[in-house]
């Protein structure tokens, strides 16, 4: 009985460590235990351990046949023998065989240890995936424990787990400190290895969409949609939006009163420039509002159907259209999903009379 005691004290105190239900572990361990009394003591399959935590119960049994002579002693018993255990026993029957809690120690503890902390291992390690899918797709606020001087990788604190953002996934040019604590998204979870890993970043477009989620009510209860996001982390972002109610307007609400929503945003992505721009079905007026804050005079869109467009602005708007380097009309292509070609007011009205002459 102290025995047994002592063994659910423990399973007690493993479960509050680990934070696995005991419910859980004793599932585990009773497996774990079936396997090694089968290999060190023979038996049948349906070996009997019964782990009862609220009777502080722990038995343990095997199950041999009944014959008239036996052939496998693992698995086979006498009668006569059988007759110990059982009054009624007779020849083509079960019989079940309780192991005391010495003989069982002695025997089958030392091979079960390896297979009970395998057990235990691969428990905690399915709650810590279960855990850590729950996180998928979300974002978290940790605080930054270690900045590596050599790769400039991140180790936060989440779950009571060191997780590393590494240097890949930090928004380029930002000033991060120990001690404080950012917003990282979770891209995705990796289960393999001896735990599974949680794949964080400061980059990915999600991790604007999900700030606007946090900081905007009406996305929040569906009044507001959030429909495309295309992002060149720590430089620019772009977010088209959309509402179903007319009377909602899906920017302001994003944007927030005097611009606090989107200024909190900001702030949490170092001073990286947002467009909240609406979201419309018609091609030409969604990509004509993706190049903002560019003015658009005109679109056109391929007629062949292979989604590019050609795109006029005044001259003073093309070099504002086209971002430095390429990247407003970039961005812009990829929150659409439409190639766009931008030409000047002044090139397509020398076009357009270049093609009268040759009339």
């Amino acid at each position: 009985m102290k025995m047994n005691n002592e063994f659910f004290e423990a399973l007690n105190l493993l479960a509050s460590d680990k934070g696995i239900p005991v419910d859980y572990l004793i599932e585990k361990i009773s497996s774990a235990i079936a396997i090694a009394v089968k290999r060190d003591m023979g038996g049948t399959e349906n070996n009997i351990v019964e782990i009862d935590p609220e009777k502080r119960r722990f038995y343990v049994a095997i199950r041999k046949y009944l014959v008239d002579e036996v052939e496998a002693p693992e698995t086979e018993i006498s009668v006569s023998d059988a007759m110990k255990y059982s009054k009624h026993a007779a020849v083509g029957g079960q019989v079940e065989i309780p192991l005391e809690t010495k003989e069982f120690g002695r025997i089958a503890a030392q091979s079960a240890k390896h297979v009970i902390r395998q057990g235990i291992s691969e428990a905690e390690k399915e709650q810590t995936l279960k855990k850590y899918e729950n996180h998928k797709f979300e974002i978290l606020s940790a605080p930054i424990l270690r900045i590596d001087p050599d790769n400039g990788n991140i180790t936060l604190e989440i779950d009571k787990t060191e997780v590393i953002l590494p240097k890949s996934e930090q928004i380029p040019g930002e000033n991060l400190v120990e001690g404080q604590r950012i917003m990282v998204y979770v891209a995705d979870v990796m289960a393999g290895g001896r735990r599974p890993k949680l794949m964080i970043s400061r980059t990915h477009p999600g991790l604007i969409k999900r700030l606007f989620e946090l900081h905007t009510p009406e996305i929040k209860d569906g009044t507001v949609e959030i429909k495309a996001v295309s992002r060149e982390a720590g430089s620019r972002s772009k977010i088209a939006v959309w509402s179903k109610d007319e009377n909602v307007d899906a920017v302001g609400a994003c944007i927030g009163p005097k611009g606090s929503r989107v200024s909190a945003i900001v702030e949490e992505l170092g001073g990286e420039k947002i467009d909240v721009i609406k979201y419309s079905e018609n091609p030409e007026e969604l990509i004509a509002a993706a190049l903002s804050p560019a003015e658009v005079l005109s679109v056109t869109v391929d007629p062949e159907g292979q989604k590019s467009c050609r795109v006029i602005v005044p001259d003073h708007q093309l070099s504002l259209a086209i971002g430095n380097k390429g990247q407003n009309v970039r961005l812009a292509a990829r929150l659409t999903g439409w190639k766009i070609d931008i030409g000047s007011e002044s090139s397509a009205h020398e076009s357009a009379k270049a093609a009268e002459d040759e009339e």
